[in-house]
């Protein structure tokens, strides 16, 4: 695969990761998991030196922000923490819009991780999770089918199911 660097201009850092600000990036509902699954995910990635973009310091508004989109686009890898709540935030779902686009055209490494959420509720957006984007839809009708569409790609990839014992 060729990509040319004046048709994708950020895809030269993502092929060399020696070039990227960060190892991986976390995607992640924070009132679901960030104090107990991401937060411990985050510190073991850490102790290992594996330089992790977490968004513990930004400050929500209705848009997403350039330096979270940026952040992403300069990562290596984008893990998704699937928990049941992620479908129902907004910028969660704006997060995964850009994470795939960066998987799809620059080559981002994505691992969904499904923390007590069913891959196949993710993927079909059925059940509780199914419900929690639906509760998006009146408000944002011209996003639905792309969100729904990332939902699905993001859930047939590889990744870790919390409900399945090792």
């Amino acid at each position: 695969m060729t990509l040319s660097s004046s048709s994708h201009p950020h895809s030269l850092s993502l092929m060399d990761p020696r070039k990227n600000k960060y190892d991986v990036f976390l995607s992640f509902r924070g009132e679901d998991t960030r104090g107990n699954f991401t937060s411990h995910l985050f510190s073991a990635l850490s102790k290992k030196h594996i330089e992790t973009f977490i968004d513990d310091q930004l400050i929500r508004g209705d848009e997403i922000s350039q330096s979270l989109l940026d952040a992403i686009e300069a990562s290596t890898i984008s893990v998704i923490i699937f928990s049941e709540g992620y479908a129902s935030s907004k910028w969660c779902l704006d997060e995964l819009l850009k994470i795939i686009d960066c998987k799809n055209n620059s080559g981002q490494i994505v691992i969904p991780v499904f923390y007590r959420v069913d891959p196949s509720h993710v993927r079909k957006q059925i059940g509780s999770f199914g419900d929690s984007i639906s509760n998006l839809e009146e408000r944002f009708p011209e996003k639905m089918q792309r969100w729904r569409n990332a939902l699905t790609e993001a859930a047939n990839l590889s990744g870790f199911d919390s409900h399945v014992t090792r």
